[in-house]
């Protein structure tokens, strides 16, 4: 058994005065030649969101939000993972494994946090309630950097598993998005025992013959998203599934960067009608970015690309038999038809087409 250790976030004051700096004495491109976002995060919108950042957000907003859970770290195959373990007060709560993706990180589950392990608080049933654990990925945020390749999806997903039986429960359900999806799949077709469910927001699969011959209209979205994706969204996996160390550099160097790289899919990820702070507020924005920047882990997260894209993992036509739920946004990247998921998840539960909502 490995040693769990209480975590408390405490960011340098010389690191914050250096980010105002930087932010101070940015060097801008030229404005886009484009009216709209097809070109990447626009310039003025990039300018205000940054100027909010150095002179209204503040600084410690993130420290300490995360710093009001239980926070704790723990070694895993040598490697500091860092996760949130808040305990419900209800006797019927049941273990809930939340794992977020890129660019997320554990802030983004704050928001659903409360409803989970208090639910009488927010007028739903007492016996709703769940334990949480909601880890940081290697190499994301608070989590140790491997210092060797390795750490892909199969390697997360059992790490997982080994964290949940080291605080004791011999049981638990698992959800994810993202990164998140695909390692509570992988735990899911590991199967080793204690996980008793799953839940993604993201289901993986291809499609079916039959939609490549007579498609439905679902079967149609999800290759309009598919085809989008491919053609004008995924730049940034390509770079990062193949050249992680590059993209790094100036991603750790520059907060501007940083924030550009990451608020652009926030943009495109979600279902805001044209606008990020639709949905998320400037400061809601700057907290994930914070994650990032604060624990310079450009490179080191995306890493996860390259180990996984670049690399012979287990793909997405493997069986999964454990029970599985899952809920499909309409703004996803790839809003999958419940026939290409049975392909793969072969005991859905579960299934509901939510009527707004995306990646995020």
């Amino acid at each position: 058994m490995s040693t769990i250790k209480p975590f408390s976030i405490a960011f340098n004051q010389s690191d914050l005065d250096d980010l105002r700096r930087r932010l101070a004495t940015a060097r801008w491109p030229e404005q886009e030649t484009v009216t709209d976002w097809t070109q990447g995060v626009p310039l003025d919108y990039l300018k205000n969101l940054c100027a909010h950042w150095e002179n209204g957000y503040d600084l410690y907003r993130v420290q300490n939000l995360l710093n009001t859970y239980p926070q704790f770290t723990i070694e895993i195959d040598g490697l500091e993972i860092y996760f949130l373990h808040i305990k419900s007060t209800e006797a019927s709560s049941r273990p809930l494994l939340l794992t977020h993706g890129w660019p997320g990180s554990v802030v983004e589950f704050s928001g659903v946090i409360g409803p989970l392990h208090d639910p009488a608080n927010f007028n739903a049933s007492a016996d709703d309630a769940f334990d949480l654990v909601i880890p940081a990925l290697p190499g994301y945020g608070f989590s140790g950097k491997p210092r060797t390749s390795g750490w892909g999806i199969e390697k997360i997903a059992n790490a997982w598993d080994s964290l949940m039986g080291q605080l004791g429960y011999q049981s638990y359900f698992a959800q994810g998005g993202d990164w998140g999806a695909a390692v509570t799949s992988e735990i899911g077709r590991q199967n080793l025992g204690a996980c008793q469910a799953i839940h993604v927001n993201m289901p993986q699969a291809w499609p079916t013959k039959a939609s490549r011959t007579s498609p439905t209209e679902q079967d149609k979205a999800a290759f309009a998203g598919a085809r989008f994706y491919m053609a004008d969204d995924s730049g940034y996996s390509k770079i990062q599934s193949t050249r992680p160390q590059s993209i790094g550099y100036s991603l750790s160097d520059s907060p501007i960067a940083q924030a550009a790289w990451i608020i652009e899919k926030f943009y495109t990820w979600t279902d805001c009608d044209g606008n990020p702070e639709n949905i998320l507020s400037k400061d809601q924005l700057l907290d994930n970015v914070m994650m990032y920047w604060m624990t310079n882990s450009a490179a080191s997260s995306a890493r996860l690309y390259w180990q996984s894209f670049g690399q012979n993992i287990k793909g997405s036509d493997q069986e999964i038999h454990v029970p599985t739920g899952c809920s499909i946004f309409p703004k996803e990247i790839v809003p999958l038809p419940k026939t290409w998921a049975a392909q793969r998840y072969k005991n859905i539960q579960y299934w509901n087409h939510l009527a707004r909502g995306g990646h995020f």
